[in-house]
């Protein structure tokens, strides 16, 4: 039976040693303007896809928020059908928190965020600005500047002769990338963060190198009038080499139990499994080509550098165990030390993804989702459009719609559907891109009284490919109705007046969220 948490009392539950999901499930634009602190993103709209993934064990205690507009309520009803048998409500929603006198926090991944910040100002790691970097590059310098950014992320904007190499692999690729110990290594990224994790990270694994962070990253070099490089393609190489593996796995052993880091046999790591009293997440750490050559089934993709960055992404329980397997011993270890900084219980599986061979690890399959709508071929759709036998939701993000939709169809969200059913009684057409959002969104409306929904087939990019009509809106939905998109962050890199503005906005709010921090939400980080 779901019950109802104030939020003094969730305050006080958050300071317990044991384990708790603090789920806000509200959409991610909502979740980004304020939040609470500990609070993992998991919106409504995705609610019975994700949720299994963040919370694998459904005895542990759940906590959902929203606006205190009855959607953490619908939300409630969805765990415990999928047989999740601890699940409270903040009661008023994230506006009683604020009222309660607790901070709200704004923007994502705001746990590793400030944890970035607080490494920079405990440690001190040395940083260079972006005119510093420049003049070092006019001088002819003995440097290498590498990207710890994942390489989609890169290619869009990059320092110029950057090197791509994302921070969970730093320690195992650097030498391959600067050789020779006299040559300076400046570490970069979109914003602070990982140009900070980065930089430390060598720092702390006993790079000879001199290692620098260039402060504020690619935003910091827009911002000094530098031009930025786009499409770059220069990154690490995909071997891995052998030479020094073991010297490396032995640093990595040394970093990794300086931080309480546990080394775990796969037949107890196994066991956890079982073990309903605690929640485990089976992590594994490697570059993503390594990982689509050889997945471990059971084993979640979680590349070490992200895995810092947005812990939030993979890890939805506060207090869990985490499991970390690697290829070598040498990531693992170090991504698990900062792991433990962050504060979480983070071990390395004995011999990595070799070890796990021999096991099965796949957990219990859930209740299976919803089925996705019958689909109706685009023909079929465009003349039922023209009897007006149907009526068109659009599921895709707003953003999505905005430049381009059928001209007859609304957006609307999870959260929202039954208010953009003009006509129960018609067939309801849904565009979506991901046949789960459709099968959720199907649910939604057949207890809202609709009795025929269908997926449009292939989508919106079908209905262009078959030469019919788009409309593009681009204020509409309008911006406050844009419950899925996140404005505080998305003109930072359009290289325009506004951009310059945004990325101001956006790194005062980084450095500004140490700050904003409480004792027990400081008191959360073991540096």
């Amino acid at each position: 039976m779901v019950a109802l948490v104030d939020a003094p009392t969730l305050k006080s539950w958050l300071s317990e040693t044991g384990e708790i999901a603090l789920l806000d499930v509200r959409e991610h634009g909502q979740f980004g303007e304020g939040h609470l602190f500990f609070a993992v993103p998991l919106p409504y709209s995705r609610l019975e896809l994700n949720l299994a993934a963040l919370v694998p064990n459904p005895d542990v205690r759940i906590v959902l928020c929203d606006a205190g507009d009855g959607v953490a309520e619908r939300a409630a009803a969805r765990a415990e059908a999928l047989g999740y048998r601890n699940v409270n409500i903040l009661t008023g929603g994230v506006a009683a928190w604020k009222h309660a006198g607790y901070t709200l926090y704004a923007g994502v991944n705001v746990p590793s965020k400030t944890f970035g910040e607080l490494i920079e100002y405990q440690k001190h790691t040395p940083r260079v600005t972006a005119q510093a970097l420049q003049a070092m590059r006019d001088a002819n310098e003995d440097m290498v500047i590498v990207d710890g950014r994942p390489f989609a992320e890169y290619r869009k904007m990059s320092i110029p002769d950057g090197i791509c190499c994302p921070n969970g692999e730093l320690v195992l690729r650097i030498r391959d990338i600067a050789p020779d110990p006299s040559t300076k290594i400046v570490i970069n990224c979109a914003g602070r963060t990982r140009s900070i994790i980065g930089a430390q990270t060598l720092i702390d694994f006993g790079i000879p190198n001199p290692v620098y962070a260039l402060e504020n990253g690619t935003q910091g070099w827009f911002l000094a009038g530098l031009d930025l490089e786009r499409g770059a393609s220069r990154r690490y190489l995909d071997a891995i080499s052998t030479a020094d593996i073991g010297a490396l796995e032995r640093r990595a052993h040394t970093l990794a139990e300086k931080h309480g880091v546990a080394f775990v046999s796969a037949a107890d790591a196994h066991a956890w499994l079982a073990d309903t009293s605690r929640t485990t997440y089976l992590l594994d750490v490697r570059a993503p080509e390594e990982y689509a050559k050889s997945p471990v089934s059971g084993f979640a993709h979680a590349p070490g550098g992200q895995l810092i960055q947005a812990t939030d992404q993979w890890v939805g329980v506060k207090g869990a165990r985490l499991v970390l397997i690697d290829a070598e011993g040498v990531r693992a270890p170090v991504v698990a030390a900062w792991l433990r900084q962050l504060g979480h219980e983070a071990c390395v599986l004995d011999g990595g993804a070799a070890a796990t061979a021999a096991l099965d690890w796949r957990r219990p399959p859930r209740a299976p989702g919803a089925p996705a709508p019958r689909p109706m071929p685009v023909r079929e759709a465009a003349d039922a459009i023209k009897t007006g036998a149907v009526q068109i939701i659009d599921l895709r993000a707003s953003t999505s719609y905005r430049q381009g939709h059928i001209p007859q169809a609304v957006w609307s969200i999870r959260p929202r559907l039954a208010t953009a059913i003009a006509d129960p009684g018609k067939i309801v057409l849904l565009v979506a891109d991901e046949s789960g959002i459709a099968a959720l969104a199907a649910l939604e409306l057949a207890e809202a009284g609709c009795r025929d929904v269908r997926l449009l087939e292939g989508g919106c990019e079908a209905w262009q490919a078959a030469g019919l009509p788009v409309a593009a809106t681009p204020d509409r939905p309008a911006d406050g109705d844009c419950l899925d998109f996140l404005f505080f962050t998305h003109a930072r890199h359009d290289g325009d007046a506004k951009a310059a503005e945004a990325a101001r906005q956006y790194l005062a709010w980084e450095i500004g969220l140490l700050d904003q921090l409480d004792a027990q939400e400081r008191g959360a980080f073991r540096i």
